[in-house]
């Protein structure tokens, strides 16, 4: 299955890239033939750079080298100016390819001439094998669409026991869900702990930063809190023929587990999420970060999980506590 769905994904980059590469030619061909003088030179420095090569490989003739390199430079500033006076810059000839990094090929060659996958590859896997089946808008849930009208403005310390409202705190919260990206990287930034009553966005800030992290060419993984620990359950059992779901979740950069709480506990439910929550903590190789998402309270976490559990969370985690009326009822009235 994982196979035929990287197999898929590698045929549909071949014909982004294909198509992107077609493009440029296509610009530079159009270009050519308005500015007959942009061709000649093109063709003049590919033949000096080919005469250049030549010459560092059979006598390495410095003056000979200088004179090359001279020209190029000559050519290469005629064709800036005619670039400049027809407002065009280098750019344009470039491939518009979806990922610079790998050029839409999706693999890049290290230091030490090994290839690897690109990052953008590995999240188009993780959204193809887990990330859909958990979240089906992830391309609309971002920070453009965030709006704090429809939160209320009101004060209400014998609802929500504390003296701001809740369009204050989801700007709080907002605030802290843009530090954690800016400083991602920091190995004391801290996780995130969203919790708090359904269709106050948690799932939605949790996308959005989903999306910026993603940006950072990092890779994200989301899964609900039930689907994550019966897939490693059924890997531990060997009804799951793959490792690459365990590790994922172990190393992934950032891994959002949603609806904590909602799945059926045992004790062995219990040791994976221990072992999932320290392990990504103590991860020495890379920085490895986490949100978990809950409709519980902090005094029912204690109540439903292991003290170790709760103690990793509450110690390593901000903690964000969303509070109000349901949005979702004022989406549809919007």
């Amino acid at each position: 299955m994982a196979d035929a769905i990287l197999k898929n994904i590698l045929s549909q980059y071949n014909k982004k890239k294909i198509k992107a590469e077609f493009e440029a030619e296509q610009r530079k061909q159009e270009l050519y033939k308005k500015y007959p003088k942009l061709q000649s030179i093109d063709d003049k420095l590919t033949s000096l750079a080919i005469s250049t090569t030549k010459s560092l490989i059979n006598n390495n003739d410095k003056s000979l080298l200088n004179s090359l390199n001279e020209s190029i430079d000559k050519l290469k500033s005629e064709k800036n100016k005619i670039l400049k006076s027809i407002n065009i810059s280098e750019d344009y000839f470039k491939p518009n390819y979806d990922c610079i990094i790998c050029k839409d090929s999706g693999y890049i060659t290290n230091s030490d001439y090994t290839t690897s996958m690109c990052s953008c590859l590995k999240q188009r896997l993780y959204d193809e094998q887990y990330n859909k089946a958990n979240i089906s808008n992830l391309d609309t849930q971002n920070f453009d669409n965030f709006s704090d009208l429809l939160y209320s403005d009101i004060v209400d310390e014998n609802k929500y026991h504390t003296n701001i409202s809740p369009r204050e705190n989801i700007n709080l919260i907002k605030d802290i869900c843009l530090n954690f990206i800016e400083n991602f990287d920091d190995k004391n930034q801290k996780n995130l702990l969203f919790t708090g009553n359904t269709g106050l966005g948690k799932t939605f800030l949790s996308s959005c930063i989903a999306n910026e992290i993603i940006k950072k060419g990092k890779n994200v993984l989301y899964q609900t809190a039930p689907v994550m620990l019966d897939s490693i359950i059924d890997y531990r059992f060997g009804k799951l023929n793959s490792t690459n779901i365990l590790d994922s979740i172990l190393n992934v950069d950032l891994l959002i587990i949603d609806d904590l709480g909602t799945e059926c506990m045992n004790n062995m439910k219990f040791t994976e999420i221990f072992n999932i929550i320290n392990t990504r903590l103590l991860n020495q190789n890379k920085i490895t970060k986490t949100i978990i998402s809950t409709n519980l309270s902090l005094k029912n976490l204690y109540s439903n999980y292991d003290e170790r559990i709760v103690s990793r969370i509450v110690g390593n985690y901000d903690i964000c506590y969303f509070f109000g009326d349901d949005i979702r009822f004022k989406k549809r009235n919007i």
